[in-house]
């Protein structure tokens, strides 16, 4: 996993600005988990001083970013993964750091299968989001597909 944590958490914030502007934190990503920290930072606070619903919405979205990554970053040469819908849900009162953990809805090789018979995949990512004292203080959840590219292109 020493291999894999740096260099997908590079690739994100090499590849998506918004994971490098708010500093997050990369605490494991292998292709069953990912887990993302964001750091209690007083520019993206909210109006009563917690993390602000953007910057929430940003964390569990680059949590499952790097869960799909781990998951189907072989598979990049053939198929982009995109984003199709997202659905959040706050849930506490969120204060300090806040913690993302992403976890795949479906095996990967099932997903794999069927971008090998020529289909596009969609598959789910739940994330949940925590604060330090463990309380779930969001719950989000991406639809995710393989956009098999073009031929010839």
């Amino acid at each position: 996993m020493s291999e894999t944590l740096p260099s997908i958490g590079d690739m994100l914030a090499a590849t998506v600005p918004m994971a490098r502007t708010l500093n997050l934190e990369f605490i494991e990503t292998t292709a069953e988990r990912a887990v993302l920290r964001l750091p209690d930072q007083p520019d993206f606070h909210n109006h009563v001083g917690g993390p602000h619903a953007g910057a929430m919405f940003t964390l569990a979205e680059s949590a499952s970013g790097a869960i799909v990554l781990a998951a189907f970053g072989d598979q990049l040469s053939r198929a982009v993964p995109l984003a199709v819908r997202a659905e959040i849900g706050y849930k506490k009162l969120a204060m300090g750091p806040v913690t993302a953990t992403a976890r795949l809805g479906r095996p990967v090789g099932d997903v794999v299968a069927e971008l090998d018979a020529g289909q596009r995949p969609e598959f789910p990512v739940e994330i949940a989001i925590t604060r330090e004292d463990g309380a779930i203080t969001g719950e989000m959840s991406i639809l995710w597909t393989l956009r098999p590219h073009e031929q010839g292109s």
